[in-house]
């Protein structure tokens, strides 16, 4: 596996590395669902290692490149089970953001001529001052509004794509007792609490159906935009570019699709968010970042999640490592 270093513990797997080729070594159908956020093509260069997807020279060849990524992900995924892509729209250039490509949707087709079949789009509200002054574009200033309203846009949601692989789902992703964990801002009603881990009825189930609803609508504009993992060791330029995902996001993922102890793969792990988001739920997850220095603050990140985990957590590797070479986190080269 070709990797320029790694950390393999019981609760999780990190590789610094390609992540098509690492991918490559991964047995098909051996994971149980995946999060990531893809580079964010025409916005940022993270690095200028010349297997970045953010370096490529065009749109077109940024997606050439990223239908390997897509092709990995579904082999190495279960049979019906799900892959959860964040993104946004981006601009057509890096001069302006006043012309936009629909990013989102080229994912949806890429993703449907690979096998997978795109089931849901969640939408991530963005609070547009705050975007204003992070980005600094000229479309969201109100100066703008008051000079020429034709040339003014909108602070864009950020999306949640869902695809589900094509295949019947072996492992069906259960919830006995409804939803017992809300990861979000929204105060929960005080009269509903005692219908936590509810036995009975689901119908009766008051707790698990609130919540339900907020997981349930396309909007989601309760996530804590800040509730996001650190980025210390970053650069000031690296600070300005890395934009790890929230973790209400993450959680409500594995929660809603995958089941306690199941192998969670983010294969642009960046900071580590997504794998965070595995240990701490008691999951398994296995992180692929090319970047070195983020690579390095994943694996800080991660020694705080397996010190504070929420769940029991057991062998990363059960049923799974062995001498063969096809297995999943058989140790690589380190070049």
């Amino acid at each position: 596996m070709p990797v320029k270093d790694q950390t393999i513990t019981e609760h999780y797997a990190l590789f610094n590395g390609n992540c098509v080729e690492v991918m490559q070594n991964f047995p098909a159908n051996a994971l149980h669902f995946s999060a990531y956020s893809p580079p964010f093509c025409g916005l940022y260069v993270y690095s200028s290692d010349p297997h970045d997807l953010s370096n490529c020279v065009s749109y077109d060849e940024f997606m050439e490149h990223y239908a390997y990524v897509v092709e990995q992900v579904h082999r190495v995924t279960m049979p019906g089970r799900c892959s959860a892509v964040h993104c946004m729209d981006v601009p057509t250039s890096n001069t302006g953001h006043d012309h936009l490509r629909d990013f989102p949707g080229d994912i949806i087709r890429l993703h449907d001529t690979l096998g997978f079949r795109y089931v849901a789009r969640y939408h991530v509200w963005k609070e547009p001052l705050a975007v204003r002054n992070r980005t600094m574009a000229k479309n969201l200033a109100h100066k703008t509004i008051v000079d020429d309203g034709t040339l003014c846009s909108v602070a864009s949601a950020d999306y949640l794509l869902v695809f589900r692989k094509d295949g019947t789902n072996p492992v069906p992703v259960a919830h006995p007792h409804g939803l017992d964990y809300y990861a979000g801002a929204r105060i929960m009603p005080a009269d509903i609490q005692a219908y936590r881990g509810w036995t009975g009825n689901q119908i009766e189930n008051k707790y698990s159906h609130w919540i339900w609803r907020q997981y349930a609508s396309a909007f989601w504009d309760d996530i804590r935009l800040d509730r996001v993992l650190p980025y210390v060791e970053a650069s000031e330029e690296d600070e300005r570019h890395i934009h790890p995902l929230q973790l209400d996001v993450i959680e409500r993922c594995l929660i809603l699709w995958t089941n306690p102890g199941e192998k969670v793969l983010s294969p642009f792990a960046g900071v580590g968010s997504e794998v965070y988001g595995a240990v701490i739920l008691g999951r398994k997850g296995v992180g692929i970042e090319l970047k070195s220095s983020y690579y390095r603050q994943a694996v800080k990140n991660l020694e705080h999640a397996a010190q504070h985990s929420v769940n029991e957590q057991t062998d990363l590797f059960a049923g799974v490592a062995s001498s063969n070479s096809d297995d999943l986190f058989t140790s690589g080269t380190t070049d």
